[in-house]
């Protein structure tokens, strides 16, 4: 296929305002993944969006498995809750409600 770009695992984006952390999740449009590399404001960073990740959760929410999670970036945290906030991973097993993280399979963007 003379088309193909790329397969799209790994996705170069610009660091929102504040940076890129390696390992926290970052939500740029509609595509959610994990950042593989830190960087400064403003500069190129690789957003890993397939896989399964040890992602911060709600605190006070018990994670059943395959249950739909949904980015709070204001908070930085999978939740959930559904309401406006975007769906963009799975819980990929059972987490307890105490727990500050849990295993999340990154979904494709709806």
């Amino acid at each position: 296929m003379k088309n193909k770009i790329q397969h799209g695992k790994v996705l170069t984006f610009t660091a929102p305002a504040g940076g890129a952390v390696s390992g926290n999740g970052y939500l740029i449009g509609v595509i959610f993944g994990v950042a593989a590399i830190s960087a400064d404001e403003g500069q190129p960073f690789e957003l890993d969006r397939e896989g399964v990740y040890t992602l911060p959760k709600k605190t006070g929410e018990a994670w059943t498995e395959g249950a739909a999670l949904y980015w709070d970036a204001a908070n930085g945290v999978l939740t959930v809750t559904e309401g406006v906030l975007p769906r963009v991973a799975a819980a990929a097993a059972a987490v307890a409600a105490a727990a500050t993280s849990g295993p999340a399979l990154i979904l494709p963007p709806a």
